[in-house]
């Protein structure tokens, strides 16, 4: 017999995310409040944005303006910055929230995971030995101990610091 784990508190996220007219990326980069929009920072070709339903605090996803779905169409020069930007993920995420690993990744393809398929996004995950990131999974908890605002506050300045340093 096969045993399956279930998230079923994910299911209202895709079915929502399936329901909207734009793509939840898309329609980010257009709200001008960063804070409104959860965007940590802009880039020329990509942006940081938090996960608005994180499986642990300091859930990143970058993702590029453009939209495109698959990640052999995308011009070098947009995988060059979501790498720059992924290094300054993790500098930054070790720097506030101390984990002892990330998660990194994309799923590309809804049956390969994608809540958003059609808009490739990198994920950044950070990971502590004994976190709670199994529960969503067997018990249909979702343990997050801080709120997405609490983590906007806690990232948002570091992102902008190193901004400012990159400015001529």
């Amino acid at each position: 017999m096969k045993a399956y784990l279930v998230a079923p508190w994910r299911e209202a996220y895709v079915r929502n995310v399936f329901k909207m007219k734009e793509c939840i990326f898309c329609e980010a980069v257009k709200i001008a409040d960063d804070r409104q929009a959860l965007i940590l920072f802009r880039g020329e070709n990509n942006f940081i944005v938090l996960n608005k339903y994180p499986y642990i605090p300091g859930h990143l996803m970058i993702a590029p303006y453009r939209h495109l779905a698959r990640l052999e169409d995308v011009p070098a020069e947009m995988t060059n910055e979501m790498m720059d930007l992924l290094k300054l993920s993790l500098k930054i995420l070790r720097q506030v929230y101390r984990p002892q690993g990330f998660n990194v990744g994309l799923n590309l393809g809804q049956c390969a995971g994608a809540g958003v398929a059609y808009h490739y996004h990198l994920h950044v995950i950070p990971r502590w030995s004994g976190d709670a990131n199994f529960m969503p999974l067997v018990a249909k908890t979702r343990v997050v101990i801080e709120d997405l605002e609490t983590t906007f506050n806690r990232l948002y300045r570091y992102f902008q610091q190193e901004k400012a340093k990159k400015k001529p």
